[in-house]
């Protein structure tokens, strides 16, 4: 007997817990639940129709001549360079970079290309062109 109480009052729970969770759900018809469940973006792939626009802009800028040292510097040396972190040779001071640039050109290119202690290689512009780190070491330097 006292099974079969359980057993009743499991069962008014569980209708009750239906009924409860069926209030919940949203109103609308199915279009317009499946219109909330839309994406609202796109993942657009170099190549597809819809980079098109940004490929192009992209392409403008690097066909225009790339980025300039002082681009170069603001994006990705300033961090160390503005303030002589670990060392790093602070812009345009002569006397941070004297010592550097006596060693000579293909010194401090290899310095920037391989990174040198706490300066990761190309300071952590990958993409950067040769004449892109060119331009950012003249800057910096003040040559």
């Amino acid at each position: 007997m006292k099974s079969l109480l359980t057993l009743a009052a499991a069962l008014v729970c569980l209708s009750l817990g239906l009924a409860a969770s069926a209030a919940r759900v949203p109103p609308g018809t199915d279009d317009d639940i499946r219109a909330r469940l839309q994406p609202f973006g796109e993942v657009c792939v170099v190549g597809s129709e819809c980079a098109a626009g940004t490929v192009a802009s992209s392409t403008t800028a690097v066909a225009a001549g790339g980025k300039s040292g002082e681009e170069v510097y603001n994006t990705f040396c300033f961090a160390c360079h503005s303030t002589g972190v670990s060392g790093a040779p602070k812009l345009g001071s002569a006397e941070d970079w004297a010592p550097r640039l006596a060693k000579g050109m293909d010194a401090m290119w290899e310095t920037t290309v391989t990174g040198l202690g706490a300066m990761p290689p190309k300071g952590t512009c990958m993409a950067c062109t040769d004449e892109e780190m060119q331009a950012a070491i003249d800057y910096m330097s003040g040559g």
